[in-house]
């Protein structure tokens, strides 16, 4: 259904994780203070901050990529550790769960606060999302979304933020996967999201407008004005994609020429080798073969419309049950291999 489209089906992750690593943080789980001098993480990995000139974005030193570089160092598979290390010293974006979001958000934006980066956080709670896919869930209705999200803007407080709001959730209301009864309230919680969050001191807000594979902004450029974008700081492109960052420039350009001239920010997360175009076209984007990593996180991009280069998706995590992979959102170290060793 969804590969002739070009539209990303899933971006699941195992929320219980981040709501356990935001409760360390909040205990004391440190990083550095701004030089990358000091690793601060508990798992023995030596994780350091990125130069905050070109990678503002925090890094954290108790990930998953990081626990899986300290195992395997411990297992003797210095080679192994030494390619999941090109994901784990990276900074990735950590997505909050529906449990106790400002718990999550403080947790996560003081421990980058403390390093003097920003944290990236992804909001994926939308009511009926991902239309009964992988990463089926989501808010129970409106107002259940609207208190979680202001548990969120309540842990995020005047620290820096910044926030990709609702993958797909405009996608599915223009390719038809969510059901029409849903559309009005789902571009007020939009809506409503971006006012809240941009209310906030120090927060940018960039809402999901799908990836190169659309090929159509004129189907969405009017979702994002109903959905808020001129109050927003822009807007995401290839989120858990594949799409390469000369196409997603191309595509993020053409969007914004319709949309006020707004900035975009592109996940570069597993797109080294483009898109994946063999196997059943409706299940390309899960877990594709033969990939690799992306441009590392930066500010420094080559266009003056792209804020950064951003991994959204995290490296390693599991698009679904597809292809041997596990369930969306978990650690797959198998992938997580294959694709740093596919970006040597």
């Amino acid at each position: 259904m969804y590969g002739s489209r070009g539209v990303r089906a899933s971006a699941a992750r195992r929320m219980s994780a981040v709501v356990l690593g935001a409760a360390l943080l909040v205990t004391g789980c440190s990083s550095d203070g701004g030089d990358g001098s000091d690793p601060g993480d508990d798992t023995g990995a030596g994780i350091t901050q990125q130069p905050k000139e070109t990678a503002p974005f925090w890094v954290n030193p108790d990930g998953t990529a990081a626990q899986q570089v300290a195992a395997l160092e411990k297992a003797g598979k210095k080679q192994d550790a030494e390619q999941i290390r090109k994901i784990a010293e990276q900074p990735a974006a950590e997505w909050i769960g529906p449990d106790d979001p400002q718990k999550q958000t403080q947790g996560l934006t003081e421990a980058a606060d403390k390093a003097g980066r920003t944290a990236l956080l992804v909001l994926y709670n939308i009511p009926h999302r991902d239309c009964g896919q992988y990463s089926q869930g989501g808010a129970a209705d409106g107002n259940a979304y609207r208190e979680w999200l202001d548990g969120v803007a309540a842990g995020i407080g005047d620290r820096s933020a910044t926030v990709i709001l609702e993958p797909d959730a405009l996608l599915h209301l223009v390719d038809g996967c969510t059901p029409e009864q849903f559309h009005e309230e789902r571009y007020d919680l939009l809506k409503g999201a971006v006012t809240k969050l941009k209310s906030l001191k120090n927060t940018q807000v960039y809402l999901d407008a799908g990836n190169a594979g659309w090929q159509n902004p004129d189907q969405i450029f009017e979702p994002l004005k109903w959905a808020g974008i001129e109050q927003a700081d822009g807007f995401s492109v290839n989120v858990s994609n594949f799409y390469s960052t000369e196409d997603s420039i191309a595509y993020g350009k053409q969007l914004s020429a319709k949309v006020g001239g707004k900035h975009f920010v592109i996940d570069t997360s597993r797109n080294g080798k483009g898109p994946y175009t063999q196997g059943n076209p409706d299940e390309r984007w899960c877990n594709p073969p033969g990939r690799a990593l992306g441009e590392t996180p930066t500010t420094k991009t080559a266009d003056p419309l792209v804020d950064a280069y951003l991994w959204v998706k995290r490296p390693g995590e599991s698009d679904g049950e597809c292809k041997g992979g596990p369930k969306a959102g978990q650690w797959w170290a198998d992938y997580a291999l294959k694709l740093a060793k596919a970006s040597s």
